[in-house]
């Protein structure tokens, strides 16, 4: 029922008897960005030791999603942080999606008044992983000023996303324990190894690893879906997202 749970205990139980950890496994930094209106752009920097990786917002069998609390701040409606294309690395038999070294979060802030500055206040929970994984949370705080010159670097970063793909169609079936799912995707091969990835909008859930098939233009993905409950449960079907990364781009398709 659990299995992405021990996967994730897998990982954080790998042998180390002799493994040294480094003092500055993470920490974060704040690129201030520019305001435009009400919106205001800045960056969040996520640097790790070398050799050290962290998470993507679907982490795979063997990860830790990223976590974002924000609720210390001010003059702030909404933070939607966007997830940067990231890899795809297989270690110990579990395969992980994510970023090494160093990645950059852009936000995009919706403040109640685009003329005062932003506080930010609040902390985000992340795993760190090498030969183990380790759980850090950094607490952060700066404040943003309603001014601002607009970034190259981070206006790039925020073009650094999954495209949109073509339609999707699912099929879906009640199983013992939950749902078995096929979501058929309109999408041309991609160069390199496809890797398939779907999220339905509820992290309790836990969704399999994908079965591919590959049928000319079209991509099927088979995953088993199961709730806490451990029995069948409705599924909204515009939740769905399914995203295919191949050769270093990324096409997601939303709603099915």
């Amino acid at each position: 029922m659990f299995r992405s749970a021990i996967a994730a205990l897998l990982c954080l139980a790998t042998p180390a008897l002799s493994f040294e950890m480094p003092n500055d496994l993470a920490r974060a930094e704040f690129m201030p960005g520019w305001r435009d209106g009400n919106t205001h752009v800045a960056g969040l920097t996520i640097k790790m030791a070398p050799g050290w990786k962290t998470y993507w917002r679907a982490p795979g069998e063997g990860g830790i999603p990223p976590r974002f609390n924000w609720s210390g701040s001010s003059n702030v409606t909404n933070v939607e942080v966007r997830f940067p294309v990231p890899k795809v690395y297989n270690q110990n038999g579990l395969q992980s999606i994510g970023y090494s070294d160093q990645v950059t979060f852009p936000l995009v802030i919706t403040t109640r008044n685009g003329s005062a500055p932003v506080s930010i206040e609040g902390e985000i929970n992340i795993g760190v992983c090498e030969e183990i994984c380790v759980p850090v949370t950094l607490k952060l705080s700066t404040t943003l000023p309603a001014v601002g010159s607009h970034d190259r670097g981070l206006a790039a970063l925020l073009k650094n996303r999954p495209e949109t793909g073509g339609g999707l169609a699912c099929e879906i079936t009640p199983i013992a324990d939950g749902l078995r799912m096929t979501a058929v995707a309109t999408i041309q091969q991609m160069p390199g190894e496809e890797i398939a990835v779907i999220e339905i909008g509820d992290p309790e859930v836990w969704v399999s690893s994908p079965k591919l098939v590959r049928k000319g233009g079209k991509l099927s993905a088979e995953v088993e879906m199961v709730a806490p409950t451990a029995k069948p449960f409705a599924l909204a079907r515009s939740d769905v997202r399914m995203t295919v990364l191949a050769g270093g781009r990324a096409i997601e398709m939303l709603g099915c």
